[in-house]
This record gives C-alpha cells, sequence and structure tokens, in this order.
C-alpha cells in the first residue's frame, strides 16, 4: 500500500478549521459547524483531493482513475484530512482537553493553520475587535513544543540511561522516543543535522550532557521536520482584514507558506453551484449566472445575486479565488509530493480507451522507484523488469521526479 499522507486543520475555536475542512471535502454535513468553543469534540477525518495535470492531458478523453478523479486532463488525487478540535492557551497542560487534541496530531504529515485574520476572536475564541492574529502563530508553536517536551521530559532520565547502556547512537535513541509521532529514523537525522548546524562551534553534546534548553532546540527542529505548517489566513472578506494581513505576511513570509482565505465563501459557492444556480469550479475566480448561461443556469434571488456581485468584486477579482484549492496545490508543494503512475502496459500510453492513466498515488519527489515497488508488492516479491516512458528500463535505485520515472511498468520475475 502507498503511504497515506494526512494533512491536519489546526488553530484556536472559532476561526473556521471545520468550515475550511468542509470546503476541502466539499461535504458540509461531514462536521458541524458554530461560533462557539469545541464545536468539534473528537478529530474527524475526511478526504480532499490534491488537483495535478494528469498524464492524459492532450487526449481526446480523460482517464478514469481508480481513486479519485479526473476531468479535463486535471488529476485529482485522495488525501487524507484531519479537523483537530480548537486547542486553546495552556492545551499542553490538558486545558481544554488539550493533550487529547494534541494526540490527534501524531499522525499528520502537514499542518493547515487555521487563523482568523480579521482579528475579532480572541486567543480562546471568543468574540473580540482588534486581536492581534500574530500570536496565534505563536501559541500553537509554543503549545505543540512542549505537549512533545512534556512527554519527554517526564521520561529523560530513563531514556538517557538506556541510551549509555545500550550505547546507542543519539539519532538511534530519539528514533525510539520520536516513534510516537510517525517520525522514521531519516526525520530524525534531518534533525539532529539541523540542530547540530544550530550550535556555535557545529558540535553536539553527548544526551546526558542535554539541558532543558537544547532539548527545547531539538523539539523545534524536529518540528520544522515532522509538522510543516501552512499558516491559511482565513475570513479575507471581513473588513478588519487588510491590515492583519499585510502585517503577518511581512513577519512570516519565507518561513511559511501563507494563503489568503475565505472558507464559508467557498462553502457558499459550491452549494449554489449543486443547485444549479451557478457554474463555479472552485480554485478560479470565474463565476457563471443565469445571465452568463440562462439555458443551463436558474435565475438567482435578488438579495443572493447581490452577494454574488460582491464576492466576483471583493474575493474573486481581488484575490483570483477563494484559497481553499490553494491550500491543497501549495500543502503538495511543502511536501514535495508528486504523482506516479503506474500501468500495465508501457507501450499503449497514447491509446484512446486503453485507461492506462488510472492508477496513481502521491509519492515524495526524489523517492526512488524500489519505493514505488515496495508500495504496490511488498518486499518478498521478486522484479524482472522496471520500464519507464519510451521503454527505457530503470533500475529500483533510480529517483523519481515529474516527468521522470513517474511512469512506470512492473513485471514480476517468472516462478
Amino acid at each position: 500500500m502507498a503511504k497515506e499522507y494526512t494533512i491536519a486543520c489546526v488553530g484556536k475555536p472559532s476561526v473556521g478549521k471545520s468550515s475550511t475542512i468542509n470546503s476541502l471535502t466539499k461535504n458540509e454535513s461531514l462536521f458541524k459547524i458554530g461560533n462557539y468553543p469545541f464545536t468539534t469534540l473528537t478529530a474527524q477525518e475526511g478526504v480532499s483531493y490534491i488537483p495535478f495535470d494528469c498524464k492524459c492531458k492532450g487526449e481526446r478523453t480523460s482517464c478514469k482513475p481508480t481513486y479519485g478523479h479526473c476531468v479535463k486532463g486535471k488529476r485529482y488525487i485522495p488525501i487524507k484530512v484531519l479537523d483537530i478540535p480548537g486547542l486553546i492557551p495552556e492545551a499542553h497542560l490538558n486545558l481544554g482537553l488539550g493533550n487529547k487534541f494534541l494526540d490527534s496530531l501524531r499522525t499528520a504529515d502537514l499542518l493547515i493553520h487555521c487563523i482568523d485574520i480579521s482579528g475579532t476572536t480572541n486567543a480562546k475564541g471568543e468574540a473580540t475587535r482588534g486581536y492581534d492574529p500574530i500570536n496565534d502563530v505563536e501559541f500553537l508553536i509554543k503549545e505543540i513544543k512542549l505537549w512533545i517536551y512534556n512527554n519527554l521530559d517526564k521520561r529523560w532520565g530513563s531514556i538517557v540511561r538506556r541510551h549509555i547502556n545500550t550505547n546507542s547512537s543519539i539519532v538511534e535513541t530519539l528514533t525510539n522516543q520520536f516513534a510516537g509521532y510517525s517520525a522514521n529514523m531519516s526525520m530524525v537525522q534531518k534533525t539532529i543535522d539541523k540542530l547540530t548546524a544550530k550550535q556555535e562551534d557545529k558540535y553536539l553534546p553527548s544526551l546526558d550532557k542535554w539541558d532543558e534548553d537544547m532539548i527545547l532546540d531539538c523539539i523545534e527542529c524536529f518540528m520544522e521536520i515532522k509538522f510543516p505548517m501552512v499558516l491559511s489566513l482565513n475570513k479575507i472578506d471581513h473588513p478588519d482584514s487588510n491590515k492583519n494581513i499585510s502585517k503577518l505576511v511581512l513577519k512570516y513570509q519565507g518561513k511559511y507558506e501563507i494563503v489568503l482565505t475565505t472558507a464559508i465563501t467557498e462553502i457558499f459557492l459550491q452549494k449554489l453551484h449543486t443547485q444549479g444556480f451557478i457554474n463555479y469550479e472552485t480554485g478560479t475566480e470565474f463565476l457563471d449566472t443565469f445571465e452568463d448561461d440562462p439555458v443551463n443556469l436558474k435565475e438567482l434571488p435578488e438579495a443572493i445575486m447581490e452577494k454574488i456581485e460582491k464576492i466576483r468584486d471583493l474575493i474573486l477579482f481581488r484575490y483570483g479565488s477563494t484559497g481553499i484549492q490553494d491550500l491543497l496545490t501549495t500543502s503538495a508543494k511543502v511536501l514535495d509530493l508528486i504523482p506516479v503512475y503506474t500501468v500495465k502496459n508501457i507501450n499503449l500510453l497514447n491509446e484512446e480507451d486503453s485507461n492506462c492513466y488510472k492508477d496513481s498515488f502521491l509519492i515524495k519527489k526524489g523517492s526512488a522507484v524500489g519505493e514505488v515497488k515496495r508500495h504496490l508488492f511488498g518486499i518478498e516479491v521478486s522484479i524482472g523488469s522496471i520500464v519507464t516512458t519510451g521503454n527505457l528500463r530503470v533500475s529500483e535505485d533510480d529517483q523519481i521526479f515529474e516527468g521522470k520515472n513517474d511512469i512506470l511498468c512492473f513485471k514480476l520475475a517468472p516462478k
């Protein structure tokens, strides 16, 4: 089985997390929406679809994927999304069921931090005016860091003793400790490399010499590797948002990917599209109404039409979209994800009805071909040959990039 990548939507209460995931999953009934803390009492899962240019693009017909869908050469590949209940300050001390909610992050590969950029909710998600959303970025990082620290600190003495008694390396010891966060040895090695580079003398002391500051620095490096973050600045349609957007982008641009969003607008447009009042495609600025297509669309009430015109002018024209699809494409970019296609016959790639591209999944750019083999067949299966576009043979050590070795055909060795 291919790795199932997971995106977690996090943040304090009442910032639009559930609305964001509802718009991502196009399923309004999946998650409850409410303007009060703890709307979501358990972390809930949904499925969204990241768009990529499909290999069938330019052919006369779109392919029919086994998973996801393909529309006019645009392939939508599934990815799991989590709605993490609202976190409040001191969550790491279990305030507001904080530890339970933080534990839900363990399997996440990336965090979408949903921020109320209008500044109309305070640190606890209560209605206010003039709150600085920058506080929310710092608060979330602090809570996750201290949650991991508390988990380590209560066992640090025994961790160090075992480390010394087993003569393990720092990477080996910390891999065992970080395994509970779905981390592997490669992630921990990158963490240690990053931590070492931060030291003035580029030297890392032995584990028994680590103090609280060193442990916290290590956790911060680990978080950058394990929990990359995309900032979703939600509620951009609010009049107070502009000044906060400029301030936050100035502070964090370059450190985090930042996406401007209005989830509630996306849900509204999706609903009207489903009901046949408008023709709307997520991720674009284009929106047709009855006036544009009276044959296929129903006429909107005047009040709704006025709202549509405001959305056109203040959101779609100004920002280019509601930002919801940008969250997915940006997440894929941060995670270095690309689709790899596995086909039965490399010679039928251009046959109109072969549907040769039906099987694909997400993989990290630069992954070895052998990783795809293990996903498909496990480690016990013997492969006779692997070929890519042009009938070129590739080895299990060859790397996969967009346009290179991303279409693969595996032939099993004779028994």
